[in-house]
């Protein structure tokens, strides 16, 4: 049983705000607008970031239905006249680094979400910078004007109201939800803007003639249990009602780390997909140690050529950050996946590293030696951090490149 220390303060939940004061940012159609910031003859027309696969989409884009993550070849059809251009992730890490200057410099409470996304706790600044309102539109001011970019913002009482205003802000927008009207801003809005509603969970409820959020909450946990189980009826009742007592959050951890590759839906030999696993066992490797932390579980995930997935797992015995043993484990879990590759084809291959640790809670092994700094694994990273994550790659990855790394949060 677990006990938890008591020498440990744990910092109590929110149970409720008097005021709003909980900002949650987020840059609209980030990899699109870096684009027509960077290129003023892209603004004001549809823009497609992306190769086969649409990365991001600008809103001129998306008032023709183009969505992430659609086929290029689809979104083309829906909007012919659109722009496509390549990916410049640097560019995009760059200006996220900016982005998040600014929030730091607002607010020493920030917890990012994504790479242009965050939550901010701006409570404890009233005397210093003034009303939550205010510190928001200074925020959007200054990034409009130093890193050049939209950001819409929402602010509630609790982050899960703070992000549905900041979506229905959008595009380059402002709202805040009021205390005490909070309800009257939630129950209105059809339930696909609960956390947790995809499109499974939407049809279940449309069929049920649960559409919007307020049907959800005046239908009661008990009726939603019987439609959609114990687990989900608790969160999505406790959402219908505003409820959200978690803390904006700093310093937090991933639980994992995962990379993927879009194949495309053509013909891919055995040796072609193995290449490509390994592309990725590099490219976690790297960040994992980068981060100094360690995996205990590999697992594998496939996307087929009739949009049927498959997952696989597997737990190692020892918590590693070597890429010689993750490799090892990401090709015995293709090894069993090959006969659905052969059967099915494939799209998409994935890989995620779980059960992450901190390096230095790993067992040291005998003699009780610490771990090498000058393994081939580290003569890599070193090599690479200097010179680019292309300047030593696998030969079977030679003509085939190591596919876009998308730009991260540090972890």
């Amino acid at each position: 049983m677990f006990v938890s220390d008591p020498a440990v303060p744990r910092r109590p939940r929110i149970q409720s705000r008097d005021e709003a004061s909980i900002l949650h940012a987020d840059l609209d159609s980030f990899y699109a607008s870096v684009e027509q910031r960077d290129q003023p003859w892209l603004r004001g027309k549809p823009v497609l970031v992306g190769g086969g696969v649409v990365l991001a989409a600008s809103y001129e884009a998306k008032a023709f239905g183009v969505r992430t993550p659609m086929n290029a070849g689809q979104a083309l059809r829906v909007c012919p006249h659109a722009v496509v251009v390549p990916p410049r992730m640097s560019a995009y890490a760059e200006a996220s680094k900016a982005v998040f200057a600014i929030f730091h410099d607002t607010t020493p409470i920030v917890e990012g979400i994504s790479i242009d996304e965050a939550f901010l706790d701006v409570g404890g600044l009233r005397r210093i910078s003034g009303e939550p309102v205010d510190i928001a539109r200074r925020l959007r001011e200054r990034i409009r004007t130093e890193v050049g970019l939209p950001i819409s913002v929402g602010i509630a009482r609790n982050k899960f109201l703070a992000k549905v205003a900041s979506a229905v802000a959008k595009p380059d927008g402002l709202r805040l939800v009021e205390p005490g009207g909070e309800l009257d801003f939630l129950h209105p809005l059809p339930v696909e803007r609960l956390w947790g509603v995809g499109k499974v969970t939407a049809a279940t409820l449309h069929a049920n003639n649960i559409t919007r959020v307020g049907q959800l909450a005046e239908l009661g946990e008990a009726h939603l249990r019987a439609i959609l189980g114990p687990a989900a009826a608790r969160h999505l009742f406790a959402l219908s009602w505003a409820r959200d007592p978690r803390r904006v959050e700093t310093g937090k951890r991933r639980r994992s780390i995962g990379a993927q590759r879009a194949l495309g839906r053509r013909h891919r030999e055995p040796d072609e997909i193995a290449a490509y696993l390994d592309g990725l066992t590099d490219r976690l490797g790297r960040r994992l140690r980068a981060a100094d932390r360690v995996c205990r579980t590999v697992v594998l995930r496939l996307r087929f050529d009739d949009f049927t997935r498959a997952t696989r797992s597997h737990t190692l015995t020892d918590a590693t950050d070597a890429t010689t043993a993750i490799r090892q484990a990401a090709h015995r879990l293709l090894d069993t996946a090959t006969p659905l590759i052969a059967e099915r084809g494939i799209t998409l291959i994935g890989l995620s590293l779980t059960n992450l640790d901190d390096a230095d809670t790993m067992q040291l092994t005998l003699p009780l030696e610490p771990r090498a700094d000058n393994t081939l694994d580290a003569t890599l990273d070193d090599l690479r951090r200097r010179f680019g994550s292309a300047a030593v790659t696998r030969a079977a990855l030679l003509d085939r490149g190591e596919g876009l790394s998308v730009p991260l949060l540090p972890d």
